[in-house]
C-alpha cells in the first residue's frame, strides 16, 4: 500500500498515475500502519440515529471537527443515550469514506467525559421519566393496612427473599406471599423483572407488590434502573413497594414505586401489619367495651330507681296503679332493650375472647403443660427454690386440678 502513495512523488524520468481508489487505499494503508486505533475527545453534534441501528455524528472541539460512524454492533454496548452537545471520549479507527473521500472515525466504543456511562444513563432516564410524571406524588398510592395477599418479585434463591419471609413470619405469619421468580442481574434481567411485575400484579387477591433485591454496585443493580421496569411498576394495578439494595442505593424503581424502602426487610415491614400491636389493640377494645356495658347498665338501673321514686310520690290509688302499669311496661321495654344490647355486646365479647384465647396461657395447658401454685399463698411455682419438701401444691391442668405434695427437689445443674 505504501508503495502506491510513495509513487506519487515526482520522478525525473517517469511519473506514475494513480486512480482515486488506489489513492484512497494507499492513504488508508498509511493510516492503519501509522495511526491505528486512537482515543479522541470532542463534543457530539449533527447526531443522526438511523433505523438500522447505526449512528452518525460529528465530533468537534474549538480547533476542528471530524465525522464519526457508530455501527449497530458497537452501539449495542453503549449504555447511555447519545445527545447533542455531550462531550465524549471515543475509541476509534481513523478511516476514509471512499464514496466521498471524507476522513472519518469508525467508533468502537465511547464514554461520557467526566462521568461514568451508567451514571449518565441513570440521569438521562431519571430526567425523562420525571418530565413524564412517573415520580409525581399525586400518583403514589397508599399501602393497604391488612393485605390479603402479597406479591414478591425477586430471585427465589437470594438473601432478599429469605429476609422478606423471615420478617413476614415474625410480623403477620397468616398473610400468603406469592413469589414471582426472576433474574435480578445481567442483560436478561430487565425484561424478566418487568414481566414478573406484570404477572404478579394480575394474580388474584394480590393487593400489594414488593420488588426487592440485595445490595451491590451500580452495575449489579442496573436492571432496576431501566425503562421497562419503570413502566411495569407505573402500570401495576396495585401499590408497589421497592426495596432494592441498601439504604444509600437509590434506583429508578425506588423513584417510580409508591413507597421506597431502604432494604428488602424494610419493604416487608412496610407491607405487613404488626400482629403483636393488633393483639394489644383488641385487648384494649375489649376493656373499653366491657366498661361501656357496665356504664349503660348502671345508668339503666338509675333510671328505673328514679321512676320508682316518682311513682311512690304519687299517692292516689288510680294514678299509682296507672303509674305502676306504665312503669312495668317501661321496665319491660328497658330490660328488653338492654337484653338485646347485652346480647349484641356479649356476642362481640365472645368473638374478641375467641381471638384472645389463642394467646391465653390456658391454651398452653391444653397442650399438656400444667401450672403449679403453692397452696398456702397461691404463688406460682417457677423454680425449685420457690418450694420446700413437704409443701402442698395445687396443680392446674387443662381440665381440672389436682393436689400434690413436694417429696423431692432436683435443683438445676450448675452448667445450665
Amino acid at each position: 500500500m505504501t508503495s502506491d502513495v510513495g509513487s506519487m512523488r515526482p520522478r525525473r524520468r517517469e511519473q506514475r498515475q494513480l486512480g482515486v481508489g488506489q489513492l484512497i487505499r494507499g492513504l488508508q494503508g498509511l493510516l492503519d500502519q501509522r495511526v491505528g486505533r486512537v482515543f479522541v475527545v470532542g463534543e457530539i453534534s449533527n447526531l443522526h440515529e438511523a433505523r438500522s441501528g447505526h449512528a452518525y455524528f460529528t465530533l468537534k472541539d474549538e480547533e476542528g471537527q471530524i465525522r464519526c460512524a457508530l455501527f449497530r454492533g458497537a452501539a449495542r454496548s453503549v449504555r447511555f443515550a447519545l445527545e447533542e452537545g455531550l462531550e465524549v471520549v471515543v475509541e476509534a479507527e481513523v478511516s476514509i469514506y471512499a464514496a466521498r473521500g471524507d476522513l472519518q472515525l469508525v467508533v468502537r466504543s465511547l464514554e461520557p467525559r467526566g462521568t461514568g456511562a451508567l451514571q449518565l444513563a441513570f440521569e438521562q432516564l431519571r430526567k425523562r421519566l420525571q418530565a413524564a410524571g412517573f415520580f409525581d406524588e399525586e400518583r403514589k398510592r397508599p399501602i393497604p393496612d391488612h393485605p390479603k395477599r402479597i406479591g414478591l418479585v425477586t430471585s427465589p434463591t437470594s438473601a432478599a427473599v429469605r429476609d422478606v419471609l423471615k420478617v413476614a413470619g415474625r410480623r403477620f405469619p397468616g398473610t400468603p406471599i406469592l413469589i414471582a421468580p426472576t433474574l435480578v442481574q445481567g442483560d436478561e434481567a430487565p425484561a424478566q423483572v418487568a414481566a414478573a411485575i406484570r404477572r404478579v400484579c394480575a394474580a388474584p387477591d394480590v393487593d400489594v407488590v414488593l420488588v426487592v433485591r440485595g445490595g451491590g454496585s451500580l452495575e449489579d443493580l442496573w436492571a432496576f434502573n431501566t425503562e421497562p421496569v419503570a413502566h411495569a411498576i407505573a402500570e401495576c394495578s396495585v401499590p408497589v413497594v421497592s426495596g432494592v439494595g441498601h439504604e444509600t442505593d437509590v434506583t429508578i424503581a425506588d423513584l417510580v414505586a409508591d413507597v421506597r424502602a431502604p432494604t428488602p426487610s424494610a419493604a416487608a415491614m412496610v407491607a405487613l401489619p404488626d400482629g403483636e400491636a393488633l393483639a394489644r389493640i383488641v385487648e384494649r377494645d375489649v376493656r373499653r367495651l366491657v366498661g361501656a356495658m357496665e356504664s349503660e347498665l348502671d345508668a339503666a338501673h338509675a333510671r328505673v330507681e328514679r321512676l320508682a321514686e316518682v311513682l311512690h310520690a304519687r299517692s292516689p290509688q288510680a294514678r299509682v296503679a296507672l303509674a305502676r302499669t306504665r312503669e312495668a311496661r317501661a321496665r319491660t321495654a328497658a330490660v328488653s332493650a338492654i337484653q338485646r344490647l347485652l346480647d349484641r355486646r356479649r356476642r362481640r365479647v365472645m368473638e374478641l375472647a375467641a381471638r384472645l384465647d389463642a394467646m391465653s396461657p390456658l391454651a398452653v395447658l391444653g397442650r399438656g403443660y400444667a401450672l403449679a401454685r403453692r397452696r398456702d399463698d397461691g404463688r406460682v411455682v417457677r423454680r425449685v427454690a420457690d418450694v420446700a419438701v413437704g409443701d402442698a401444691l395445687d396443680v392446674q391442668l387443662a381440665e381440672g386440678a389436682i393436689g400434690a405434695e413436694v417429696t423431692r427437689l432436683d435443683p438445676p445443674d450448675e452448667a445450665d
